[in-house]
């Protein structure tokens, strides 16, 4: 059955350029690796052969284009004459070896993490984030799910404006402003001295949040995280929805004014600035106000089945908390659910 908006029209298909249609679910719902998702990557600038490149390296492409899997001695590649297209096969073949290692993407990159040895290129822990989250919400009908679905693998500016706490790409932000939306000739002008045309972004709202759909891949359109917003809802069902799919566990997450808990014995930051904050504050160290008003939301998470979590602090709630930078920047780290929750060990 086809996924409906809310007026009824056809879904359109989320993020088609992500990847994701190349993958396969397994009988888990995890996503298989396929040659067509690893030789994908083959066509990547980084990658791709120019005219300058010497007769190693289009071998090279060559026989990976005829088997993505194909396993490449270290010769092979110090055989490229030049240093950066050396470089650029090593780390994407180190990447490529990774998840043939753990079969899934989701495999990949919960084991990458839980090793704590991560010195995986960003681009391509997003570029798994973004086809998972993509995976989880693949039936989703709800448009402000999907744009709070782009916190968990791309940037994004924060804007308080008039209490209401605002997040926009930053990429697009930032293009935009360059460009005032007029592309090159608009980059052309802003270079000639001449201040481009402001643009808008649209602020999603709930009677207007389906123009997301036929848009989803331009990440043009603002996401309303202030408490109680339909936008702060979504982000909590999508954090809920990763924890579940990569851990089968079933929690709540709902956001908070403050934390007034005198036992308050477990917190996760979902970025770096709150892993910080929160733990000078569990540890009562004193906090500026600065750091203090770049809080843009706590939350309280609590289990659905206590048993999951460790016997010692068991049905106790997890606090949570999302920052910005002093640069306004939001950069969201949902590997911090997975790795950072209290769980009860398998025995």
């Amino acid at each position: 059955m086809a996924n409906l908006t809310s007026d009824g029209m056809i879904r359109p298909e989320l993020w088609p350029n992500s990847g994701f249609g190349l993958l396969e679910r397994d009988d888990d719902g995890r996503l298989g690796v396929t040659d067509g998702f690893l030789g994908a990557y083959l066509g990547r600038p980084e990658l791709a052969p120019v005219a300058e490149s010497c007769e190693a390296e289009r071998a090279l492409h060559a026989r990976l284009l005829e088997n993505p899997r194909l396993e490449v001695a270290d010769g092979d590649i110090q055989k490229i004459e030049n240093d950066d297209a050396r470089e650029n096969y090593t780390v994407m073949l180190g990447f490529r070896d990774m998840l043939l290692k753990a079969s899934t993407v989701e495999g990949c990159y919960l084991g990458l993490f839980q090793s704590g040895d991560v010195t995986l290129p960003g681009l391509f822990v997003n570029q798994m984030a973004h086809v998972i989250v993509c995976n989880i919400l693949d039936e989703a009908t709800d448009p402000f799910q999907a744009r709070a679905g782009e916190l968990l693998f791309r940037e994004q500016n924060a804007t308080i404006e008039q209490g209401a706490i605002l997040l926009g790409d930053t990429e697009t932000v930032e293009m935009l402003a360059t460009t005032g939306g007029m592309g090159q000739l608009g980059k052309l002008v802003v270079e000639g001295g001449v201040k481009p045309r402001q643009v808008d972004l649209d602020v999603l709202q709930p009677e207007t949040a389906d123009i997301y759909w036929d848009r989803n891949e331009r990440h043009d359109t603002v996401l309303d995280v202030s408490f109680g917003r339909p936008g702060m809802d979504a982000l909590c069902r999508v954090l809920e929805a990763w924890i579940d799919h990569f851990l089968a566990t079933r929690v709540s997450i709902q956001p908070v004014g403050k934390i007034a808990d005198e036992r308050w014995v477990w917190h996760v930051g979902l970025d770096k600035e709150s892993s910080a904050l929160l733990n000078d504050l569990y540890k009562g160290t004193d906090v500026d106000e600065d750091r203090m008003q770049r809080v843009l939301s706590l939350f309280r998470m609590e289990f659905e089945d206590p048993n999951q979590m460790r016997s010692d602090i068991a049905g106790r709630p997890i606090y949570m908390a999302l920052s910005m930078t002093p640069e306004k920047k939001v950069r969201l780290k949902p590997q911090n659910l997975l790795v950072n929750l209290p769980l009860a060990r398998e025995s």
